[in-house]
């Protein structure tokens, strides 16, 4: 395996038959060579398949199943009473008559193209400003290195950082495109039964989750193969030295993917959680309407957010995690002496992933095919089945990839000798397995289900206040067992293998990613369909179907934000294990003024982060209730009458004055938390040195880690509080003979209260909390990219030593 070029190209020529080398004579002179016996049989790997051929098949399936379900969604009819193109020989279900049916023809027609020409609309404004930021930072980024390292290396990061860039973009504009397609033929198969709207939804999530983790799969190995060929005659397989340049290199993608997730989140949550809570305010509380009355000109706002923020806002985060933790992984790979001089070895990250990839096709379709929904209470386990199986599936996957394509006897990894493939497997199950149980632990506390949320519905017939309170405690609490897991994930890990071993860990939580953001788009596909059902004036029974589907949804939703989160720590951990191998800071010391003064420096940033983006929902949600209650009053005082319930429904403009709010405060806001993740660590490496930016980076991960458990929880908890008092669930909580309808039902004080805390949640949910995430990631990557520019000692450091 030793004398195997490390070069993709070889592998693609030899399952293809092509004479793909003759246009590289260094290359080919280096496959006819990989005959010549082996100069260590003890670490040599011939694998039964060629990686590159596992890739391959991986990326076809994934495209297929993409291609498969966004074909399957749009047979889907987008007019109730119509027979479904996909089913001739069935006609929709439609009570009413022929003029009920015409009506909501029209308003469904009116209503879904405002949500999707306003989710387009906000999409292509967000993503000018991303491409204008992108630009400016490859310009500077790419001349910093090319003038402090070398010249190729700062052209090779930028280029790779602008196409993790493209393709984190691409990948959010087609979740975005199928979920404002989908959400009304959601809400029409619903008219015909539970069952169709359920496999509809969830044919329409399979299209973000899989086209992202395979697009991101296969860009990744696109760019590594056309490195590869760059430095062909460059590598030297006795000195890994240029091997790892050419990886430090590709980390630039995982930066590029990272950026995108920055902007996508902070963005897209301060657009959501501004529409939906100037939603709230003006149409709950303000006026008494129900959650999305047709006369609430937000409501469309909110329904745009749902899109914005929990469809491209969560599919950048996850393709960044992805990108982040492939790419630290493969670094450290780079830096092993062993596993640097075979292909075999190097792509093996790339093989994990891939495994991943089709056991989620496999699990997906499989589920489908055998558990059938038949009742309400079917959604959620078909929902939770997906990730099960997959992470079933995944787990004797891992172990024989592992087996056949990392060294049968032990090999090095920077900082340790003698690590087995099998400590590679554990790694890597633990890592898969600690972000499902990380998920089940969001679940108990953000489900109505459980105690913690029955408690603080119980806490809402006494006040809002207690209802905040408890639900504040309920958060911190929530920190303890899922950062105690990974505590000890990362402690096993780094005993095993090092920085490699929490890298893998990452990777083993993110190879069900394709199930579990299949899962997560599920959710705001079916609320969105809610809402279109309620605004259209469809029977109350496919509202009632529809709010199966997204109770499900939200429940799963809350394991989707544990998994989001416990993923995000263990690749900011990898990517900062990267860089610490690459400025060799193992014998470090952490005892010192600057280590300490960087550790503060860091915790406080994710503090200062939070603010600034809740300081910035709060603002625009301000002057979305502003204009809602000066178009509201317009109306009245147009009518003369003061009766609210006399408000014509919000016509197109005054609908689009409100987008234009959340558009404007999201893009103007999103540009300082933006820039403080991006360019902090760069200022504290030039400034300090090497070893103040790695205190200041775990700093930051520690604090951003526990910040975001506890936001996402508090959030998740308060908003299914409301909907369990909305929707009774106080009569079986309350002792018997104590339940009063007026006081603890639907539109009483308990229920008021319980809005409050929804209210006040909903930014630390959607948009602080899970931007938290990026925090961590992204501040990492650009320390991991920037690592080799960084110097030991920071201008300020040497100007200290010098008067000290």
């Amino acid at each position: 395996r030793l004398a195997t070029p490390p070069f993709p190209a070889r592998d693609i020529a030899m399952a293809t038959g092509t004479d793909f080398l003759s246009g590289y004579p260094l290359l080919g002179a280096a496959v006819k060579s990989a005959a010549a016996p082996a100069s260590s049989a003890a670490l040599d790997v011939d694998p039964p398949v060629s990686p590159v051929v596992v890739i391959i098949v991986a990326c076809v399936v994934g495209l297929c199943y993409t291609a498969y379900n966004a074909w399957f969604t749009s047979q889907a009819s987008d007019q109730v009473g119509k027979t479904s193109e996909g089913d001739k020989a069935i006609p929709m279900a439609a009570e009413g008559d022929a003029g009920d049916i015409k009506e909501i023809n029209i308003r469904l027609s009116k209503y879904a193209g405002r949500i999707s020409s306003g989710a387009m609309s906000f999409l292509l404004y967000e993503y000018t400003c991303i491409v204008i930021f992108a630009l400016a930072f490859s310009a500077l980024a790419g001349t910093a290195l090319g003038m402090l390292t070398e010249q190729d290396r700062g052209i090779l990061t930028i280029v790779a950082y602008l196409i993790g860039t493209s393709t984190s973009l691409l990948s959010g504009w087609i979740g975005m495109a199928i979920a404002v397609y989908a959400n009304s033929r959601v809400a029409i198969k619903c008219y015909d039964k539970l069952s169709s709207g359920f496999t509809l939804a969830l044919s329409a999530g399979s299209v973000m989750g899989f086209s992202i983790m395979t697009l991101a799969l296969g860009s990744l190995s696109l760019v590594i193969f056309a490195y590869s060929c760059y430095f062909e005659g460059a590598i030297d397989l006795k000195d890994n030295t240029m091997m790892k340049k050419m990886f430090e290199c590709v980390a630039g993608f995982g930066l590029g993917a990272s950026t995108v997730a920055m902007f996508g989140r902070v963005g897209g949550g301060i657009f959501t959680k501004a529409a939906d809570v100037g939603a709230d305010i003006a149409g709950k509380i303000g006026n008494g309407w129900n959650e999305d009355d047709p006369r609430n000109p937000a409501v469309i706002a909110d329904n745009v957010g749902d899109n914005v923020g929990d469809i491209a806002g969560m599919g950048s985060d996850l393709f960044g995690s992805f990108a982040g933790s492939i790419c630290a992984a493969l670094v450290c790979c780079a830096q092993s002496s062993d596993l640097s001089q075979s292909w075999n070895t190097m792509l093996f990250p790339l093989i994990l992933a891939a495994g991943g990839l089709i056991a989620c096709v496999v699990a997906t379709s499989g589920c489908l095919m055998i558990f059938t929904v038949k009742e309400n209470k079917d959604v959620e386990p078909l929902l939770k089945m997906q990730l099960i199986v997959s992470s079933v599936l995944c787990t004797p996957l891992l172990v024989v990839v592992c087996y056949f394509f990392l060294p049968s006897v032990g090999f090095h990894v920077k900082g340790k000798d003698g690590v087995m493939w099998w400590h590679i497997a554990v790694c890597c199950t633990l890592g898969l397995w600690s972000g499902f149980v990380i998920g089940e632990i969001a679940e108990y506390y953000t489900s109505g289900t459980y105690r913690p949320v029955q408690r603080l519905a119980v806490e809402c017939k006494t006040s809002a206040a207690t209802n905040i309170i408890q639900g504040l405690a309920l958060g911190y609490k929530s920190c303890i067992i899922p950062v105690t897991l990974v505590a000890l994930c990362v402690y096993i890990n780094f005993s095993l293998a090092r920085f490699l071993g929490i890298s893998i860990g990452a990777i083993g939580i993110l190879m069900t990613l394709a199930s579990s953001l299949t899962i997560d788009a599920f959710g705001p596909i079916t609320d969105n369909a809610g809402g279109l059902a309620e605004m259209c004036l469809m029977p109350e029974y496919v509202r009632d179907r529809t709010d199966v589907l997204d109770a499900a949804g939200n429940t799963t939703a809350a394991v989707g934000k544990g998994f989001a989160i416990s993923s995000a720590m263990l690749v900011a951990l990898g990517s900062f294990g990267a860089y610490a191998q690459t400025k060799h800071l193992f014998d470090a010391p952490m005892i010192g003024g600057f280590q300490f003064m960087g550790l503060i420096f860091g915790a406080v940033v994710p503090y200062w982060f939070f603010a600034l983006t809740m300081e910035s929902v709060g603002v625009a949600a301000g002057a979305m209730v502003d204009e809602v209650k000066r178009q509201v009053d317009n109306k009245k005082d147009e009518k003369n009458n003061g009766d609210g319930n006399e408000v014509p429904d919000a016509t197109e403009e005054d609908c689009n004055k409100c987008i234009a709010i959340a558009t404007n405060a999201s893009l103007i806001e999103m540009i300082a938390p933006g820039s403080l993740i991006v360019l902090s660590p760069l200022f504290v490496g030039y400034l300090f040195g090497a070893e103040m930016l790695a205190a200041f980076l775990l700093g930051a991960v520690i604090c951003s880690a526990t910040m975001a458990v506890s936001a996402s929880n508090t959030g998740g908890a308060w908003d299914n509080t409301k909907k369990l008092v909305k929707g009774g669930g106080l009569e079986q909580l309350l002792p018997k003979g104590e339940y009063d309808a007026k006081l603890h039902g639907k539109n009483s004080e308990a229920h008021h209260a319980a809005i409050v805390g929804d209210t006040v949640g909903d930014p630390l949910k959607d948009t602080s909390g899970p931007a938290l995430n990026i925090v961590m990631k992204l501040m990492a990557m650009v320390a991991l990219v920037f690592a080799k520019s960084i110097p030991d000692t920071g201008a300020i450091e040497q100007l200290y030593a010098k008067f000290a």
